[in-house]
């Protein structure tokens, strides 16, 4: 029998996020590493990636723990940059046991003064990257015979608001795309799920909480009366990214507080 803390233990494994030189995925990065896993941090700038990685490196070491933090920067909408930058995470890093999808981008507008060029940069950023990132890092691990994708979803996979059409329907292509790699390669020993955050407090979403009126609703919408925070991700990453989700395939488990457990 394996014991508990031996089945959420990371040590010896490699994860790559995507998305990670700041916000969410910076986060989740840093809990992979608490965990135990050597880290690839992604970004497209390259000089923030690296800020990240020393940054990491540095808190970690003041905490008395040794993490490994690599970093590689890459158009993660780019088919063959894509392909590039798996192989070098790997060059840097070794194997990948572990990827996650995270990086994503928000454009809010009216349907009806919505540029169709910025409906197909959200797909593309959102969604189509998830495809192109997964599958050059399921290629590997199809190969080995295991590994953990999981994809960053949102309560927009399963929620609407106005005026971020093209990021709900990303969400929600993205809750289905979890399901059809799981179709096809969980046979192979790879687990595939994805985790559906609810509104999380960030950088990103201050302006969001500095809004009365918005802060207001959330607080009032979600029935644990809070925003989420990045740590409340850390857990459910380090379960799905662990041997103790072994028999978790293809699922979206939302982490809202509650909110789209309600009317």
């Amino acid at each position: 029998m394996t014991s508990t803390s031996t089945s959420f233990d990371l040590t010896g494994r490699t994860a790559l996020v995507t998305g990670s030189s700041r916000g969410i995925g910076r986060a989740l990065a840093a809990g992979l590493a608490e965990a135990g896993a050597a880290v690839v941090l992604h970004g497209s700038d390259a000089g923030r990636v690296e800020a990240t990685r020393a940054e990491l490196t540095e808190r970690a070491r003041g905490a008395g723990r040794r993490a490994a933090f690599h970093g590689v920067a890459f158009d993660i909408t780019d088919p063959r940059a894509v392909a590039r930058g798996v192989h070098a995470a790997e060059e840097a890093a070794g194997p990948l046991d572990i990827l996650v999808n995270n990086a994503g981008i928000q454009h809010r507008v009216p349907m009806l003064e919505l540029d169709p060029a910025d409906w197909d940069r959200v797909i593309a950023t959102d969604l189509t990257s998830a495809f192109l990132v997964g599958r050059e890092a399921a290629r590997g691990m199809v190969e080995r015979g295991r590994g953990k994708i999981i994809n960053i979803a949102s309560v927009q996979a399963d929620l609407a608001r106005p005026t971020i059409a093209p990021y709900t329907a990303a969400k929600g292509g993205l809750r289905n795309l979890t399901r059809a790699m799981a179709a096809e390669w969980a046979g192979s020993g790879l687990q595939i799920n994805a985790i559906a955050p609810g509104y999380i407090h960030t950088e990103m979403t201050q302006n969001l909480v500095d809004d009365t009126e918005f802060n207001s609703w959330i607080l009032g919408r979600t029935p644990a009366a809070r925003w989420g925070t990045v740590a409340d991700l850390v857990g459910p990453i380090v379960w799905l990214a662990s041997d103790a989700s072994a028999f978790v395939n293809g699922q979206t488990i939302f982490v809202d507080g509650g909110m789209t457990a309600v009317v």
